[in-house]
């Protein structure tokens, strides 16, 4: 686990800020794994949760972007199918990619989160408001995070994140009373 973690105070601040959350996909999104059959087709294991968490902060206004190094039409996938508009896949240079989407956007590094899990992660990680890894990141990159999750990629890092950020952006508790079926 990072020793150089953010006080909660600041950590709290830095995700009260996020209006855009950026992702790894293989050890971030899924657990790094990659399955391929005997023609070659790939498959990945999601998280439900993360899934959902991801949900969320698209409900509360939150944008929630891909970038990935390799191409995957199953990442394409699930991204789609959570309703990500914008992924970015093959990208050598992830900063060229988020720099662009940065701009587009018309945000500062301030207000973007980022989790990745690898050394290609570094150049993100490093700029970003909010930079975060999971549980099983890289010892490098774990050390330069503001935050790490206590779950591993693929298996709940990603829903642990987005429930950080909407508890410090104060959406938690309406979230959390309609899921209970009351009135926030």
């Amino acid at each position: 686990m990072n020793t150089c973690m953010l006080p909660d105070a600041a950590l709290s601040q830095r995700a009260a800020q996020v209006r855009l959350l950026m992702l790894d996909v293989d050890g971030v999104l899924t657990d790094g794994r990659l399955f391929f059959d005997d023609d070659g087709r790939e498959s990945k294991a999601f998280h439900v949760r993360d899934g959902y968490g991801i949900k969320l902060l698209q409900e509360c206004h939150i944008e929630v972007a891909v970038i990935t190094a390799r191409y995957s039409p199953t990442a394409a996938y699930r991204a789609h199918d959570l309703g990500i508009k914008r992924i970015y896949q093959g990208c050598s240079d992830k900063n060229l990619a988020y720099t662009e989407l940065k701009i587009a956007l018309g945000l500062d590094d301030a207000v973007v989160a980022y989790m990745g899990d690898d050394l290609i992660d570094l150049p993100i990680l490093t700029r970003v408001g909010l930079a975060t890894a999971p549980a099983d990141a890289h010892p490098e990159v774990g050390c330069r995070v503001h935050w790490q999750s206590a779950q591993r990629g693929g298996r709940g890092a990603v829903r642990e994140l987005c429930e950080l950020i909407l508890q410090a952006q104060g959406h938690w508790p309406a979230i959390l009373a309609r899921s209970a079926g009351a009135e926030p």
